[in-house]
């Protein structure tokens, strides 16, 4: 038994068919007594509309692209579904992509949604450069930057204030009678990772405190690379009083270094983390951390491209920064 058709559907409801495409596009000018006849016969024969042949007439799919650096942390499940809502709510799809942190990997996804015809694209680079987004740029697909920066083309952009945030935790620590403060890093090259070692090189200047090379010590964002560099600085003869972790999969790797040394967060070690992570307050003592919105980050990220979607590609670009919330416990006690 074939499928049935638009025809079929207007047949039924004894209308024409640019009637029944007006129902089902929600383009309006339909009169309640004949939608409600067209939505009856649509139930009835059980039609799902050519998805296809409707972004072939509209021009637009309806669907847009989200692409993040990495599915394993937590941080991205949680604005990509602030992403996801929002869309729902407005009649988009999204399609989700993971890089692992790899900018090949990145270049073939964007033209895999080129090729979908995405009508928008939120992303997370793994490349702020941004180089291989020429494409996207030549074929004029709104894009909106979340966490990282784009430094190659001016786009839409929504950050949190990492600066502040890295700013508010060394300045914590301090004021709990911290001097030997450590900073495990991310990666210098992204927004996140350098904007947080500026906070805390803003927080020791601003009191006085050297920057002691050894203290400062680059990760990757993974939790393998907290661990390890959690070791490192075990292993100093004089040994920081304090320790901030910069993205939450290192935090996890850096309680686990930690706990295998026995060097006891809150008592030895005072130690703050960047993001909420589940185990911050199932470990005693409960870790001080420097909370993101992480859902609207999400959201907002939507509703610009949303409006960059509908509007058009003209106008100043808009460069948001959401605060970040330091969110005190028992892991940094007076010194």
């Amino acid at each position: 038994m074939s499928k049935p058709t638009i025809e079929d559907v207007a047949k039924r409801a004894n209308v024409s068919t640019a009637t029944v495409s007006r129902v089902i596009n929600r383009q309006g000018g339909v009169r309640e007594k004949t939608k409600a006849r067209i939505l009856a016969a649509i139930e009835e024969l059980n039609y799902i509309p050519n998805a296809v042949a409707r972004s072939m007439v509209k021009k637009t799919t309806n669907t847009i692209g989200i692409i993040i650096p990495d599915i394993n942390n937590p941080f991205f499940p949680l604005v990509v579904s602030g992403i996801e809502q929002k869309a729902r709510e407005k009649g988009y799809f999204t399609i989700l992509c993971n890089t692992n942190e790899s900018a090949e990997t990145e270049t073939e996804l964007l033209k895999i949604l080129m090729e979908r015809s995405v009508d928008g694209l939120i992303i997370t680079t793994a490349d702020e450069e941004g180089d291989h987004l020429q494409a996207v740029i030549d074929a004029k697909i709104p894009i909106v930057a979340v966490d990282r920066s784009i430094k190659q083309f001016e786009v839409d952009t929504v950050l949190v204030g990492n600066i502040d945030g890295a700013y508010q935790a060394t300045r914590h620590l301090i004021l709990q009678g911290h001097q030997k403060i450590a900073i495990i890093c991310g990666p210098q090259n992204t927004t996140p990772g350098y904007e947080r070692y500026v906070g805390y090189r803003r927080a020791l200047e601003e009191y006085g405190l050297p920057l002691v090379p050894e203290y400062i010590l680059e990760g990757d964002f993974k939790e393998e690379s907290g661990t390890r560099l959690t070791k490192a600085l075990h292993s100093l003869a004089e040994r920081p009083t304090a320790i901030l972790s910069s993205n939450n999969l290192m935090t996890i790797g850096c309680v686990k270094a930690l706990m295998e040394l026995c060097w006891k967060i809150g008592e030895e070690v005072a130690f703050i983390g960047f993001d909420d992570v589940d185990i911050a307050t199932f470990i005693n003592p409960p870790l001080t951390v420097v909370s993101r919105p992480m859902r609207k980050l999400g959201e907002v990220a939507f509703e610009i491209l949303h409006e960059r979607m509908k509007e058009g590609l003209d106008g100043a670009k808009r460069h948001y920064v959401l605060s970040p919330e330091l969110n005190i416990r028992q892991s940094c006690r007076l010194k």
